[in-house]
């Protein structure tokens, strides 16, 4: 069975709601669990710039969360006590809402967006969202964020990629990049090239790199809230 997933980010501005965000990846995760009907859910961090950089960024934060359908995820995100706290904090937030159409691997020994471990329901039509998350095994992490501004640098060049952020739950330890594309042809061509991308892919592959690993793609069910002023969406309208 699928699940609906929201990703829901937030921007804190002066240093004390920055203050009050830090200390919530530890005391939100009180609350995360009371939410009714919510399953999988992780809170993280992020990195400075685009979010691929071991730096972290003191201002963005987001919280990762499945449900058992899109309306309930819609509800529950707009009226749920712990997402108004942070609404209430937050300069500007934005949730995208997503239907899983593949995944592999696990994240923190479960597989949170289907019950088997790989499921694919056919080529996603149209816009897609893609998410990878690993554990990095630290006798190489010098290794992986050497090689990350490089990527960092080409993602956010390539004209195609609508949005991308790079967030975590434990800094340096684990990243998750979440990105979204036109369609499955422009995120396979930025996958395939020969850079820095398709060089890390084959260091990681050599080197196993990462304890533990997940790959999935989303299609897109919708959006609430803004980011930067408007909706990262309505960028697909014009690419």
């Amino acid at each position: 069975m699928n699940v609906t997933t929201s990703i829901s980010f937030f921007r804190f501005g002066p240093w004390h709601n920055r203050a009050w965000a830090l200390a919530m990846m530890g005391a939100a995760r009180l609350a995360m669990p009371r939410v009714p009907d919510i399953g999988f859910w992780k809170l993280c961090g992020s990195g400075t710039g685009e979010g691929f950089t071991p730096v972290p960024n003191t201002a963005v934060y987001a919280i990762l969360a499945t449900w058992p359908s899109p309306e309930i995820a819609r509800t529950r995100v707009a009226e749920a006590r712990i997402f108004n706290r942070y609404r209430a904090r937050a300069e500007e937030d934005w949730t995208v809402f997503l239907s899983p159409t593949s995944s592999r691997g696990k994240w923190a020994g479960r597989t949170p967006f289907s019950e088997a471990e790989s499921f694919h329901s056919g080529p996603v039509a149209g816009p897609l969202a893609a998410l990878t998350r690993a554990t990095i095994k630290p006798s190489i992490l010098a290794r992986f964020w050497g090689r990350v501004p490089d990527i960092s640098a080409m993602i956010g060049s390539d004209p195609n990629v609508v949005f991308k952020i790079g967030i975590g739950e434990v800094p340096w330890l684990h990243q998750v990049t979440f990105s979204i594309w036109p369609g499955e042809a422009e995120m396979a061509a930025f996958a395939r090239t020969n850079g820095p991308h398709a060089a890390a892919i084959r260091a990681v592959r050599d080197g196993a790199w990462f304890s533990e690993e997940l790959y999935a793609r989303f299609a897109i069910l919708g959006d609430s809230g803004t980011w930067n002023g408007a909706s990262p969406l309505a960028r697909l309208e014009t690419t």
